[in-house]
């Protein structure tokens, strides 16, 4: 694995994820100063921000060093890829892209995650499904034919990992996203063929 790399992500849980997803691509311990939390998109194409990001990438590049940005696609993958190439280009800096879930759909990191569980806890997600549709069939008098909201993507992967971990404080602490445990067999399977983009992406650009 090269030595000398950023990889750009927008908060925690993404930061977490693409740490362990290095370590268990490529067998190595990852330095935590390599995986840079931007707190979104907005923060970093912003002028009243960028200016870090900007010289953390160019001082990289000059090292000889890699750079790779991974954000959410959001709900349109086109429009964010082509934000984020024109911003790359107006500011003469170098780095590759990728876009959860695949580099190629919209969506975000929980889409990624709720297709790389373990196999065997699918039953827990299909209750999640039964309940989201159980949801949307309820008519309250008083929201006039408004339906319900339902739960974040985030609350879905929440909700998973509660439902495996104990009743304990410690316990519950392991669903936070700055502590899940993406290593751990019997909740995640990071051989996924729903990880194959990006475990290629990274092995191309990192090995």
């Amino acid at each position: 694995m090269k030595e000398t790399y950023n990889i750009f992500v927008e908060g925690i849980a993404d930061k977490r994820f693409i740490e362990q997803l290095l370590e268990h691509i490529f067998h190595v311990s990852v330095s935590p100063e390599c995986v840079i939390k931007t707190d979104g998109c907005t923060k970093l194409v912003s002028p009243a921000t960028e200016k870090t990001y900007l010289n953390q990438m160019k001082r990289n590049s000059a090292d000889g060093g890699v750079n790779l940005v991974i954000f959410d696609a959001d709900d349109d993958f086109n429009q964010r890829r082509s934000e984020l190439l024109a911003w790359k280009e107006r500011n003469h800096v170098d780095f590759e892209l990728f876009l959860f879930p695949n580099n190629a759909n919209i969506g975000e990191l929980e889409d990624l995650l709720g297709q790389i569980i373990h196999a065997e806890n699918q039953p827990v997600m299909d209750c999640w499904d039964k309940y989201e549709q159980a949801l949307e069939k309820i008519d309250l008098p008083w929201r006039n034919g408004e339906p319900l909201t339902l739960p974040a993507k985030k609350t879905r992967i929440y909700a998973y990992l509660e439902a495996l971990v104990g009743k304990s404080k410690s316990e519950k602490e392991k669903i936070k996203e700055k502590n899940r445990d993406y290593l751990n067999r019997n909740h995640w399977n990071l051989n996924a063929e729903a990880l194959a983009a990006l475990t290629d992406f990274l092995q191309k650009h990192l090995a």
